[in-house]
């Protein structure tokens, strides 16, 4: 072979801010972060559009939302019809395999990749029974994955009710070192390792549940911009000087204690740790079949998780927790594309990876990618993101060091200064010192508009946003997507989240 293999590695749900290696004081990353010492870590990368569905189809083709024709979680949108990242390598002499989570319609559209083994989340009833649920029924526990209760988009925990080797994770990891086990030794390999946690459900193994149990997670901290109602733990009340869609997601997914935040933050710390920890189990394979020192490696995740940050959870935010994701490159042993223990603050998207990867394997990159080379010298004055339509839009635009942050619903506008203020704990939209960046910032978010976002202007092309929808006090009857009993499959359905 005389190109490096490729091994990518994706999370769900996974914040920038939780690694070793980013200072995290409590998180344990002890992979992730020796390959941070082995590599470079970008610390200014954005999900453009921080959802499952159209954050992997930017990172599976190189493409912006716009391009790509999604930025609004669309479960029934075809990829588009330009070259694949799994699609170009294959093309290029690479074997290509993937094992995890997909997210594409329909379920078993390989999109370049020569052998898929999946693991869906539980959507059987997109009509597709993935390779995760045949592996527990043939070790003897079909359809039992979801007895733990607890809901694929809430934050309540309790650990893995199955044995540990039945666990996604430990499935996950497993199958792909068969996969490299198994590759053709005459080909090189271009391997996607996509788990699908830290995302809920939260139930991570009891050992790492118990390791997190005696630690100190803190407590939740808030912006100048949040209203003080939102602080005692108690209200979950809506706020006019507030975004209508935070008041929307703090009304959803309110955490009524101190206790429920910490319980939740130690679950989702345990998913981590469990994924790390797997991850060495899969270099462990490279290294003993000798393919460690020439394979690139990059670990990333298709968006963060708010965890309970200005009281907001999930996603489909532009904050920090939520937008801002984790980014390690890691070149060949004998290679100088990577510096080895250096961090990158230069502004980078998903949208890189495709141009990253085929770059440091020689390959030329389509034109139809909008990303650039991460090992380029290339920079970008500014990276766009864009979220939803209508009332629940909000869209992005990142310099480096000031992002603006804009609502469509009640017309709200966000400025923070991310050197001085990494937490975005002051809004600084309406500072007269900060009014020229503000304008600048504006200009270009303009420039990037197009489609229905011209409803939020007025004859003079001046920001008047939508009306903010009205607060429902209904709940969820669905339960957040709640899963139930797997055996017999469930019915299928139009597909949902």
């Amino acid at each position: 072979m005389d190109r490096p293999n490729v091994l990518l590695i994706t999370t769900d749900h996974w914040p920038a801010a939780l690694l070793g290696s980013a200072g995290h004081p409590v998180i344990q990353t002890p992979t992730l972060d020796e390959l941070a010492r082995c590599g470079t870590r970008f610390t200014n990368t954005y999900s453009e559009c921080p959802i499952c569905i159209p954050a992997r189809r930017t990172l599976m083709t190189g493409m912006n939302p716009r391009s790509h024709g999604d930025r609004t979680f669309q479960t029934t949108l075809r990829m588009p019809s330009a070259p694949t990242l799994a699609g170009t390598f294959r093309d290029a002499g690479y074997q290509t395999h993937a094992v995890g989570k997909i997210h594409v319609y329909p379920q078993r559209d390989r999109i370049g990749f020569e052998d898929v083994w999946l693991a869906e989340e539980g959507r059987p009833h997109w009509g597709v029974w993935d390779d995760y649920d045949t592996y527990l029924g043939e070790a003897g526990y079909v359809g039992r994955q979801y007895e733990h209760g607890m809901s694929n988009n809430q934050y309540f925990a309790r650990p893995w009710q199955l044995p540990e080797e039945t666990h996604v994770t430990n499935w996950t990891s497993r199958t792909m070192a068969k996969m490299i086990r198994r590759r053709d030794p005459n080909r090189p390999g271009f391997w996607y390792l996509s788990f699908t946690h830290p995302h809920p459900p939260l139930v991570p193994l009891q050992h790492y549940w118990d390791v997190y149990q005696q630690l100190d997670v803190g407590t939740q901290e808030y912006g100048n911009w949040i209203p003080e109602s939102w602080r005692d733990g108690e209200s979950s009340e809506s706020d006019d000087d507030v975004p209508w869609l935070l008041n929307s997601i703090h009304r959803k997914w309110h955490i009524r204690s101190e206790e429920e935040y910490r319980t939740a933050l130690r679950a989702f710390y345990a998913l981590c740790t469990h994924i790390d920890h797997q991850i060495r189990y899969v270099l462990g394979t490279l290294r003993e079949e000798g393919l460690l020192d020439d394979t690139v490696i990059v670990f990333s995740a298709d968006h963060g998780d708010m965890l309970g940050q200005h009281g907001l959870w999930a996603k489909r935010l532009y904050y920090e927790g939520s937008a801002n994701v984790p980014m390690i490159v890691v070149g060949t042993k004998n290679s100088d594309r990577v510096a080895a223990n250096q961090t990158d603050n230069r502004v980078v998207g998903l949208q890189d990876v495709m141009p990253t990867l085929l770059d440091l394997c020689g390959l030329e990159c389509p034109d139809s990618c909008d990303g650039i080379s991460m090992v380029s010298s290339l920079r970008r004055e500014t990276l766009y993101g864009e979220c939803n339509e209508g009332s629940t839009a909000t869209r992005m635009i990142h310099d480096g060091r000031f992002k603006l942050i804009y609502y469509a619903g009640g017309n709200h506008f966000q400025l923070f200064d991310l050197d001085s203020d990494p937490h975005e704990l002051v809004n600084l939209a309406e500072s007269p010192e900060y009014a020229e960046r503000f304008r600048l910032l504006q200009e270009q978010l303009l420039s990037e508009m197009y489609g229905t976002d011209s409803d939020w202007l007025d004859e003079n092309g001046q920001f008047v946003g939508l009306p903010s929808p009205e607060e429902s006090d209904e709940g969820e009857r669905g339960l957040f997507l709640q899963r139930g009993i797997h055996w017999p499959p469930p019915p299928i359905f139009p597909p949902e989240e």
